[in-house]
């Protein structure tokens, strides 16, 4: 038995209605893993992921119901979402590592940030954010694999952390967000998501009164269903839309170094 290549498993998208039914096997396997868990499918929010995507194929998305768009690298989404301008719906989530003196970019833009993990990008984000007059939800990153490659808070220092951004009026906690290690072995990867929604419970007793923590942003194209089974509210599917990507994940979850 041979294993399906990336181009074969994710075949590319290109006309609305190839969007259209990708989109609705991803619904069915997040609604699947619903009633697997005795979830009901409605808590699952899809975030479909352009990355490399152009703006045509974004344009067609876009006419197949996907009208909020997850983004690694700010200024690709900060590109695309000049060029899309006249989609005044489209709305932008920035999911990748942020550098702070990045963080002009996604105040002026982007409606959601998922990869929150330390003081001084609060700050700069904060700073930016005040200037242009508006205010992003934003999720705590969290490295639940213990990969010293992997970007995130360590789930110890997240208490500390979300007191420390009481204070900050324009970034509206919503939860927490996590990479799972790439692994063939289900229980690592599962591992991973339950780490996350056991932190999110505990972290919840003690937050601070402007803070909800509701949220878990996990799993991929590979594992969201596992993802959903293990209490996620926002799955991050790329490939299993848009189609296979030609770079590795390594290109766009860039490691530590």
């Amino acid at each position: 038995m041979t294993t399906p290549t990336q181009e074969n498993r994710y075949p590319t998208a290109l006309t609305v209605d190839d969007f259209k039914h990708n989109l609705a096997v991803v619904r069915q396997k997040i609604a699947t893993a619903c009633q697997r868990s005795g979830r009901d499918a409605h808590t699952v929010r899809l975030l479909p992921v352009s990355k490399t995507v152009d703006k045509a194929r974004i344009q067609l998305a876009y006419e197949a119901g996907c009208h909020f768009l997850g983004e690694n690298k700010v200024q690709e989404a900060f590109d695309k979402w000049q060029s899309l301008s006249a989609l005044n719906d489209l709305q932008w989530s920035i999911i990748g590592h942020l550098q702070t003196n990045k963080a002009k970019f996604v105040a002026k833009f982007a409606a959601e940030f998922q990869a929150l993990d330390s003081i001084r990008l609060a700050e700069a984000l904060e700073r930016k954010l005040q200037e242009e007059g508006r205010s992003i939800d934003v999720f705590i990153q969290v490295n639940t694999s213990g990969e010293t490659s992997k970007y995130g808070l360590h789930p110890e220092e997240t208490a500390a952390f979300i007191k420390s951004l009481a204070s900050f009026d324009c970034l509206k906690v919503k939860g927490f967000m996590t990479l799972a290690c790439l692994s063939d072995n289900e229980q690592r990867v599962r591992s991973c998501f339950r780490l996350l929604r056991n932190l999110r419970d505990q972290r919840q007793q003690d937050a601070p009164a402007n803070m909800q923590l509701h949220e878990l942003s996990m799993g991929m194209s590979g594992d969201y269903a596992m993802a959903v089974e293990e209490g996620a509210t926002v799955v991050r599917v790329g490939q299993a839309i848009f189609g296979a990507r030609a770079l590795p994940d390594s290109y766009y979850w860039p490691t530590h170094g």
